[in-house]
């Protein structure tokens, strides 16, 4: 047996292993640092609009688990209806989006939201308190609506973390106004 390949072989290991060691970390600190996901994401919510939305119940016959439903009351004041209850539950809902693209009147989103863990299956189930999108609270996500997506931020990398600090938005300085500026407003008067 010869024993003088063995030393290449660990030379050739050691390299490797000294390379990735001073390379740049690829991994992000996952609770503090946070990366943009895709706009288009599908996430674990539905965004519902109480604005848009008539209560035709399109949304809850396109979905094939059943997850959605929806009792609504006639209005004759305003003439239409009016939801009452609308319900996901979405242990059942797969995430699939067809209640999004079956909507007509666009008022059902897919949401950015991808850490929705529970520990009861109870918990699971979304009011339509919990899924409005005129309380400010959720973004939509761009799945399906283009026009949406263009508006949201860009997707990062591995690479390109997130840090704290770029979140963070810029504090806005007053404006003083120069030397200039003020002799140019004096010549104008």
């Amino acid at each position: 047996m010869k024993f003088e390949n063995y030393g290449r072989g660990i030379a050739k290991g050691m390299s490797v292993t000294i390379k990735h060691l001073l390379r740049h970390p690829t991994v992000s600190q996952y609770p503090e640092q946070r990366l943009n996901t895709s706009r288009r994401i599908r996430g674990n919510e539905l965004i519902w609009s109480k604005e848009k939305c008539t209560g035709c119940a399109t949304c809850a016959k396109t979905c094939h688990e059943g997850a959605i439903e929806i009792e609504t009351s006639p209005n004759l004041v305003n003439n239409k209806y009016e939801v009452e209850k609308y319900q996901v539950d979405t242990g059942y809902c797969i995430m699939c989006g067809l209640c999004v693209e079956a909507c007509p009147f666009e008022a059902l989103f897919m949401g950015t939201t991808y850490e929705a863990a529970k520990y009861r299956r109870d918990e699971l189930v979304q009011e339509k308190e919990d899924m409005m999108l005129e309380a400010g609270v959720k973004q939509p996500s761009g799945y399906f609506y283009p026009d949406y997506a263009a508006a949201l931020p860009r997707q990062t990398l591995l690479i390109e973390r997130i840090t704290e600090e770029q979140m963070k938005p810029a504090k806005m300085e007053p404006k003083t106004e120069t030397k200039t500026e003020k002799t140019a407003e004096a010549e104008k008067k």
